[in-house]
């Protein structure tokens, strides 16, 4: 940067040169004789320009090389980096954060560090060091022309730092309300169907408006505020060039300096005026850094709560036990697990039941450690889940959760999501053991098919199925089905109950559901109420007991025959 500005300052001292050699030309020729200028000493003073210029070029590429390339490699490392956090913490984080917020930190936060790290350091290494080249050139020329020439320059840089932060803060505002604005729409194009059916559009569309209204009120105020900023930095630069011409034309007269002077003199308060300039706009930058890294730092400081202590590779056998395990949600106090205890062997299957929220869903995030217990213990295969490999103990479950989530991308990469070897081949097969293939097929580019924004362009049913597929081509010892056959019709749950047979021979699976699943071979079942176990045993034992589970069995066998 000092020798790219350097050369630069070099630039008008040469220009001087020239003009000075020009106007002692005239002035030594004769008055009406013929005016006669050496060619060859004009093009020296042009190629010695020419020169100055290139070092300073070449500089200047290196320079920005060196900053600007640094800078953006910084912001790279600070996305994976916040990105790789937010994946390894725990799903309570999630829920207590919005996702616009998250999503904020990642982008606008770390563009603002970079803006810090790039250009403002840039930019300030400029000011300092092409504030004292060119005001060391200038004072060896004139201190007198120099004081003149300055003065206005510091009202300059006051004044675009007192608009610069006008500027900001209406940034910000608009910031705010652009990011309403596509949360609005977001909401309302998500839950379009809700707003059609109460037909609400024209309400919606309205209070739309009134946003949009905000937005643009806030919009003409920071217009209001931009126009100043040119005029105000032309005015102020025009009045420093005015006083070097009327005090250097006072001091040419009065044989101080030379006509060349005032020339260079206008060029090296162009070249300050981008410096004072960015004073503001340094500032500005340096307090939104600041802010946006005060922010970053509070995520990159939360320490996650589930952590793994284990890196080793090992085989998973399948065998689950939780000894008085219970729970209570931190947000909301509410005791979901309460003191919870039993056993499933390797390849045995686990139906529960019980009432909405009685603790069901609680139970597969407590196994899949998405939660760690407040008392009692998980063990898989007779290890505490807490000294497992946590990847090892996931990859070798398989999960269908209540709340069925797919990506925005074709069916085929939904479903071999759930293989680690991502192995094509097999998709059609376990498509069809989910009973989904055939309307697969039938969509207009069959596995191809792009599913839309949470698989919005499939039925409650196909969802399902996909999720189901998505966990049996995954092929895992531990198989835990939340609510996963609520969407799906007589005829299709049959057909999945009955691959599930076959397939859970060796496997353990739980089966969490509202209702009886007849056609599958069923080792234990628990009746969950309010987090507590109030019935445990077999179909046979609990049936006996005529209470909840003899209630169940009586009142769907009623509606079968209805």
């Amino acid at each position: 940067m000092t020798l790219s500005n350097y050369f630069k300052v070099l630039i008008p001292q040469e220009i001087r040169k020239a003009l000075d050699f020009v106007y002692d030309s005239l002035k030594g020729n004769e008055q009406g004789s013929e005016i006669a200028i050496p060619s060859d000493q004009l093009l020296r003073f042009a190629l010695t320009v020419i020169g100055f210029s290139v070092m300073m070029g070449i500089f200047m590429y290196l320079m920005r090389q060196t900053i600007i390339v640094m800078s953006r490699l910084i912001e790279y490392d600070m996305r994976k980096e916040i990105f790789t956090n937010y994946e390894s913490q725990d799903i309570n984080f999630f829920k207590r954060r919005k996702t616009g917020d998250l999503m904020s930190r990642v982008s606008e936060d770390v563009s603002k560090v970079r803006m810090y790290l790039g250009p403002a350091i840039l930019y300030g290494i400029n000011l300092s060091t092409m504030t004292i080249i060119v005001m060391y050139a200038m004072f060896q020329v004139s201190p007198e022309l120099t004081l003149y020439t300055l003065i206005p320059l510091p009202f300059l840089s006051v004044s675009i730092y007192i608009v610069s932060r006008m500027i900001n803060k209406r940034s910000e505002l608009i910031q705010k309300q652009i990011a309403r604005l596509t949360s609005i729409s977001q909401e309302v194009f998500s839950g379009i169907r809700i707003v059609k059916s109460y037909a609400k559009e024209k309400q919606f569309a309205d209070f739309f408006e009134g946003e949009t209204q905000i937005y643009k009120d806030r919009s003409m105020d920071l217009a209001k505020v931009n126009a100043l900023f040119f005029p105000l930095m032309i005015t102020l630069i025009s009045l420093s060039s005015l006083l070097t011409i009327y005090i250097g034309g006072i001091l040419v007269n009065k044989g101080e300096i030379t006509n060349g002077h005032i020339a260079e003199f206008i060029i090296y308060i162009n070249y300050l005026t981008w410096p004072f300039t960015a004073v503001g706009w340094i500032a500005s930058i340096v307090q939104q850094a600041e802010a946006s890294q005060k922010r970053i730092n509070e995520i990159l400081q939360i320490t996650p709560q589930i952590t793994n202590a284990n890196t080793k590779e090992y085989a998973v056998q399948g065998k689950i036990e939780l000894r008085n395990v219970s729970y209570t949600y931190p947000d909301t106090g509410i005791e979901a697990i309460k003191n919870v205890s039993f056993v499933l062997e390797p390849g045995e299957k686990l139906m529960l039941l019980g009432k909405t929220a009685s603790g069901k869903s609680t139970l597969a995030d407590l196994i899949l450690r998405m939660y760690d217990t407040n008392s009692g213990q998980i063990l898989i295969d007779d290890v505490d889940i807490k000294e497992h490999n946590l990847d090892v103990v996931r990859q070798n479950i398989g999960y269908v959760p209540q709340d069925v989530f797919l990506f925005s991308d074709n069916i085929e990469n939904n479903i071999i999501f759930g293989n680690d070897n991502e192995d094509v081949s097999k998709v059609e097969e376990f498509a069809e053991y989910a009973s989904v293939h055939q309307d697969i097929l039938g969509l207009p580019e069959g596995y191809k098919t792009k599913v839309g924004e949470r698989g919005v362009t499939l039925s409650g049913g196909q969802k399902q199925r996909v999720s189901i597929a998505r966990a049996f081509i995954k092929e895992p010892k531990i198989i835990i089905m939340d609510d996963s056959l609520s969407a799906v019709d007589t005829k299709t749950e049959n057909t999945i109950l009955n691959y599930l047979n076959t397939m859970l021979k060796d496997k353990t699976a739980i089966l969490i559901t509202h209702r009886l699943f007849k056609n599958l071979d069923i080792d234990k079942i628990i009746v969950l109420d309010e987090g507590k176990i109030v019935e445990m045993g077999t179909h046979k034992e609990l049936y006996s007991n005529k209470s909840f589970y003899y209630e169940l069995v009586e009142q769907q066998s009623l509606e079968e025959i209805t």
